[in-house]
């Protein structure tokens, strides 16, 4: 089953804005500067021969700052759900792009359904990871909906 076009700029845009956090959390790139780069090079081109969909940029975009705007607040919800004896830091970078990214949308946009929202997320996680941490994201990320009563 095909995913419809808005759809599938939607999950464009989730995968650009996790590209996007993860490279702001490595070479600390102010997020104007970022989104500009991101907007000129990389949603919807090709990179490596490989043709990336054509992104949501306004819904790119706002994941992207919204993520930056309220770090503190997500990654405090990401903390408490975390087993005991974790940290943030020993999460793998993109990993903890794609839990803030998540839960940024789950707080937020309540447009999207929580549901799909996990499910997108998941299916990110699915482009970096094998089942195990897709499985990890869906169970973070779920805590995180009930928590705030999603």
């Amino acid at each position: 089953m095909s995913q419809n076009p808005r759809s599938q700029s939607r999950s464009a845009a989730r995968l650009g804005a996790v590209q996007a956090l993860y490279q702001q959390q490595m070479e600390g790139t102010k997020t104007i500067r970022l989104l500009d780069e991101f907007h000129q090079h990389r949603l919807g081109k090709v990179i490596e021969d490989e043709e990336y969909a054509e992104a949501d940029v306004a819904f790119f975009d706002d994941v992207v700052k919204g993520v930056d705007a309220r770090r503190d607040e997500i990654d405090d919800l990401l903390i408490a759900r975390l087993a005991s004896g974790w940290t943030l830091a020993r999460l793998d970078k993109t990993m903890l792009q794609i839990l803030r990214a998540g839960t940024y949308e789950l707080l937020a946009r309540n447009d999207v359904p929580k549901a799909a929202a996990i499910s997108e997320y998941v299916d990110v996680a699915k482009a970096f990871f094998d089942d195990r941490e897709a499985k990890f994201v869906n169970g973070i990320l779920d805590a995180v909906a009930k928590e705030i009563g999603r």
